[in-house]
């Protein structure tokens, strides 16, 4: 039996602590000091983000007439053009986009889009077609085709389990919600008595016991990086904010991680809209404000990069239940100090040329994976993308 069948067949491969099908050897300081400082930090919205209420058409009268209840009303819109603006809970994003650290990028999608969540996240996070079926992400072909010979935890997702935009064939990203925690969990007598007295024999054995202390080496070394700095600004106390914060205070302790990855759910407001949107919308742009005013003090936002993104977008006409359905097209965020083209990177949707109803996209989300891998992480995206 192959090594991967073995690891996948097992309980173990699950679980937080044996992380067999990701976790490669590690050595410490692999990272020149100042080498390979630009940082990738992804936030995911998921459940598919209503990207007309969020960058909002507000000159638009087909707008209102799609969303006769749901729409932003006119007053409410923070606008930023004399056609477009931002939902009112994204105040902190307009001081973002006054001093040229936002870029909105409108109409991204895919060609023959997929309504269903999981499907069409599998895409966005494997940088597949939909017609495609991929088992590695992104972020992990960029692990196997850029990182090898560094350490674990060069790629961290801020969460108990990895998602697949993580997962590579040879290498993949690290997944931890909380490094005290981790610490305690395989800092414990039984786990360390394993790992000094190994035993059995085979290829299989040997993998999980070297896995296991490999898991026991970064957990160590990702507490005590946790330790190092405290951050000195006031986070709101939502989840999203703990997790920018705890990836704030790695950043400033010179981790030696190059990708962040969060999560932020709940998008999925087929119903009552209003008042969810608003709350998450709100979560996030709190959040996001105190991350990067934390970056700015530690001089560290001209080499970071903030991805944010969702699997779709939402129909253009509100349901009758005061929400909206799964659509296609939706917009894009890139935050950071050292963006090629400020503001709005293009046009807003055109609400006269619809395909079924929804929005027709304009740009493949691949094109901004290929300028982040090509000119922000500096590798070859054709490798990593496939094409």
């Amino acid at each position: 039996m192959k090594r991967r069948n073995f690891l996948k067949s097992t309980a173990l491969a699950s679980t937080s602590i044996f992380v067999p099908s990701f976790l490669q050897g590690m050595s410490a300081n692999i990272l020149r000091k100042g080498a390979g400082r630009k940082k990738l930090v992804v936030i995911q919205w998921s459940g598919g983000n209503d990207g007309l209420n969020t960058v909002v058409p507000f000159a638009n009268d087909i707008y209102y007439q799609k969303r006769p209840t749901l729409s932003i009303g006119r007053k409410e819109v923070l606008r930023l053009t004399d056609e477009l603006g931002l939902h009112p809970a994204l105040t902190p994003l307009r001081k973002l986009y006054d001093k040229g650290l936002l870029s909105i990028i409108n109409n991204v999608g895919y060609p023959n889009p997929d309504r269903s969540h999981f499907r069409s996240m599998d895409i966005w996070q494997t940088g597949s077609g939909s017609e495609e079926y991929w088992s590695t992400g992104w972020l992990g072909r960029y692990l196997d085709s850029a990182c090898q010979g560094k350490p674990v935890y060069h790629a961290l997702e801020v969460d108990d389990g990895l998602s697949l935009a993580m997962k590579g064939e040879q290498k993949s990203g690290f997944a931890m919600s909380n490094a005290k925690r981790l610490r305690q969990v395989t800092n414990n007598r039984f786990l360390q008595k394993i790992a000094k007295n190994p035993h059995g024999e085979g290829d299989n054995v040997a993998y999980l016991y070297k896995t296991l202390i490999d898991t026991q080496s970064s957990a160590a070394y990702l507490y005590e990086q946790s330790k190092v700095h405290e951050s000195k600004v006031t986070y709101p106390k939502s989840r999203l904010a703990k997790d920018l914060r705890q990836i704030a205070e790695l950043m400033t302790a010179d981790t030696e991680t190059q990708v962040y990855y969060v999560n932020l759910g709940g998008f999925d407001t087929h119903v009552k809209q209003k008042i969810k949107q608003q709350g998450l919308l709100t979560e996030y742009a709190e959040a996001v404000d105190a991350f990067v005013k934390d970056l700015q003090q530690n001089n560290l936002l001209d080499e970071t990069l903030i991805l944010t993104f969702s699997e779709f977008g939402r129909r253009v006409q509100q349901n009758a239940s005061n929400g909206t359905d799964h659509g296609t097209a939706n917009n894009v965020f890139l935050i950071g100090g050292n963006l090629k083209k400020a503001g709005f990177y293009n046009n807003g949707p055109d609400l006269l040329n619809l395909k079924n109803n929804d929005l027709v996209f304009e740009i493949d989300f691949r094109e901004i994976y290929t300028s982040i891998l090509n000119n922000w992480l500096e590798v070859d995206a054709a490798t990593v993308l496939k094409k």
